[in-house]
């Protein structure tokens, strides 16, 4: 009985190291694909693409595009795009903007205002510089802050439950 007891430990013990060591970009693509789930678009009813571009993480691109492609989404079907240039930000309902890329987030936001494009960054200060929601490290946890003038602008609708786990910008 000790020993079944310590072998359900250790496995527990095991299994909550593993998680931990699950790579960033694998983490980051899980929660952009919940956001989704918690924010409704303007036209979500209508039939159609549900375009999700990245630039500057090839790592979260590919992992995404692997996960998502192709799949539903309402009436939508996901499709996963790598974004050459800022330009190409208008174009998508849902833009997730790299580390490698903070410095052309000026050009990104300029891209998708008056547009409902959800936009989703990875760097500190980049809710306060107009991202919907940011990633930020606090004491060691992923957490994420929410723009809500941003959002309430992209005329998008959060859900209280997303709302509830950000912190509010």
């Amino acid at each position: 009985m000790k020993n079944l007891f310590l072998t359900a430990l250790m496995a527990i013990a095991v299994g909550t190291v593993v998680a931990q060591e699950r790579p960033t970009h694998e983490i980051h693509a899980a929660m952009l694909y919940n956001f989704i789930k918690y924010v409704q678009w303007p036209n979500e009813s209508e039939a159609g693409e549900f375009v999700v571009g990245v630039i500057g993480d090839e790592n979260v691109f590919n992992t995404l595009k692997t996960w998502y492609d192709g799949k539903p989404k309402g009436v939508k079907k996901y499709v996963i795009k790598n974004l050459a240039s800022a330009d190409e930000a208008g174009s998508c309902q849902v833009v997730y903007v790299g580390k490698s890329k903070n410095k052309e987030f000026e050009n990104i936001k300029t891209s998708t205002t008056g547009k409902s494009v959800l936009t989703i960054t990875d760097g500190n200060g980049m809710g306060q510089k107009g991202s919907c929601i940011n990633f930020k490290v606090i004491e060691g946890k992923l957490k994420f802050e929410l723009n809500q003038g941003v959002i309430g602008a992209s005329s998008l609708k959060v859900s209280t439950q997303l709302s509830s786990m950000a912190i509010l910008i």
